[in-house]
């Protein structure tokens, strides 16, 4: 198996450069020195060897990995353009710089850096605190980055905080080090960290009962949202933990259970992943609302109506679906499904012309689109209408 913390940067280095050896190798966790040498070793022996690739998943192969047709070898094949689909699949990630971004934080208000550990290890995270808070209880909002991101940089691109002081709750912000993955992505498509009680699932689940220890966070009123690697993380979520978290908003992402490890990241980013429940998981349903853009090549929009059909309950639901256009510019398409009293239980937001970028944000962030409809609002505008049975 692929080993969950490969340097994907590094990867992408070499595969622009055409050095396509020594990325495959750093892809299966090898140093870049090591690479380099076996890079060496396999041209010595291209004369005489043949490498057999493997046909990479698609309709006409049952979405499996498969054996290539007889004849067809190659000493790179396939994978010489999965990995040049790389700076497909890795659009926008500036050479593993994050952006530096400066929090505006409301007068009065705090936010601040703590850090929860348990037998999975340790995340920092940080929780902004409105000034509008005046000691009664509030909601927990827990949102998750994108690879590449910081917590300083999803909540000036979001704009959460803002929300926060609007509806006067709390927003805890999680940090995936590069030490658990260099890219700092959640590493959601990883079945170890697709477990209760295991792996990022249970950091991400013991930061918000920490912060409900420690604050009067109201009952059953915690939600969890992300972008792209963190909205596959948020999906994950909700599976993992539907009796902590009321609601959960997957931007850009994909659902839980997409992929089992690397390969199957990059194909389900491609052309989609069903997703799968974890074992033992509840059959309980999370409500859930979605954003994917149309013009996504970073994560296949079809990964959004996957979110979407994970979340679905065998209960009966109304569906409704209305077109509309932002005020800057963007028009989207909204799917919503309601109970009977007519709550908002699923909403899928299709987003016409935008690519990977969170919808309304702001250009203080990395990764945003301002001229969508506003993810931020219309999240916490779907999440205050739920709340878990305590």
């Amino acid at each position: 198996m692929i080993r969950p913390n490969v340097d994907m940067m590094e990867a992408l280095r070499l595969t622009r450069q055409g050095r396509l050896q020594e990325a495959m190798a750093v892809l299966h966790g090898a140093s870049p020195g090591d690479a380099a040498a076996g890079a060496a070793k396999e041209k010595e022996q291209a004369a005489t060897a043949t490498v057999l690739d493997m046909v990479a998943p698609s309709r006409e192969t049952g979405n499996a990995w498969t054996m290539p047709r007889t004849g067809t070898a190659s000493d790179t094949g396939g994978w010489v353009e999965r990995l040049r689909a790389l700076n497909d699949e890795l659009s926008g990630l500036a050479d593993g710089r994050m952006k530096p971004s400066r929090v505006v934080v409301a007068p009065g208000a705090r936010f601040e850096t703590h850090a929860y550990a348990n037998d999975a290890g340790s995340r920092s995270y940080k929780l902004y605190v409105p000034a509008s808070w005046k000691g009664g209880p509030l909601p927990l909002v827990v949102m998750l980055h994108g690879c590449t991101q910081s917590p300083d940089d999803f909540a000036a691109g979001t704009r959460m905080n803002d929300c926060a002081e609007e509806h006067t709750f709390l927003v805890a912000y999680p940090a995936q080090p590069a030490s658990a993955n260099p890219s700092r992505c959640w590493n959601w498509f990883n079945g170890s960290e697709q477990q209760r009680g295991q792996g990022e699932p249970s950091l991400i689940a013991g930061i918000a009962q920490q912060i409900m220890t420690e604050f009067p966070v109201a009952p059953g009123r915690v939600y969890v949202a992300g972008l792209s690697a963190g909205g596959a993380a948020a999906a994950t979520l909700g599976a993992t933990y539907p009796d902590l978290f009321a609601a959960v908003g997957v931007h850009s992402g994909l659902a839980c259970g997409a992929a089992r490890d690397l390969p199957s990241a990059f194909a389900a980013m491609r052309q989609g992943g069903a997703g799968a429940r974890p074992a033992g998981a509840r059959a309980a349903i999370v409500p859930t609302i979605a954003f994917h853009g149309d013009a996504d090549t970073t994560v296949n929009p079809v990964n959004g109506d996957q979110v979407i059909a994970q979340a679905t309950p065998a209960a009966h639901l109304e569906t409704s679906v209305s077109h509309g256009k932002a005020d800057g510019g963007v028009s989207y398409t909204r799917t919503s499904k309601s109970d009977a009293a007519g709550r908002p239980m699923l909403e899928h937001w299709i987003l016409h012309g935008v690519g990977h970028a969170w919808s309304g944000g702001s250009p203080a962030g990395s990764h945003t689109d301002a001229r969508g409809p506003d993810a931020s609002r219309e999240m916490v505008r779907f999440f205050l209408q739920h709340a878990t049975a305590t």
